[in-house]
């Protein structure tokens, strides 16, 4: 009997037997991990600090609150997320300049959900 796991593909969720699912995880994942290797201390350290917020806070997080949790310059803030964000691999921000999805995890509603062990609920990204 085959093992069998669900994996968003673009707009798309394909059951593929637990082999593949795994390689094709694996491979997005190292494609994330080369792209954050790239950052500078400063960046994975505002990428770190995103993550950990919007599964704590559950919203989108302007430029003006990061700076001011981080201790930054909204111009420093701004800069960065417009670094992050043309990686296109790490962050979205929604219309407002808000952050909605920093890698893995997004505010923003999607079929793939996240429960963690401190009762935190969020959307995989």
């Amino acid at each position: 009997m085959v093992d069998w796991m669900r994996v968003g593909v673009r707009r798309h969720m394909l059951s593929l037997p637990m082999a593949i699912g795994r390689r094709r995880v694996s491979a997005f994942a190292d494609q994330a991990r080369s792209v954050i290797g790239g950052l500078s201390a400063l960046e994975r350290r505002l990428h770190r600090f995103l993550v950990a917020e919007l599964t704590r806070a559950g919203e989108p997080l302007t430029p003006d609150a990061v700076a001011e949790a981080l201790d930054l310059s909204r111009e420093d803030v701004v800069r960065m997320l417009d670094a992050l964000g043309a990686r296109k691999a790490l962050i979205a921000r929604n219309a407002d300049g808000a952050v909605t999805w920093a890698y893995p995890v997004t505010v923003t509603p999607t079929a793939h959900h996240l429960r963690f062990r401190s009762g935190e609920r969020l959307y995989a990204a």
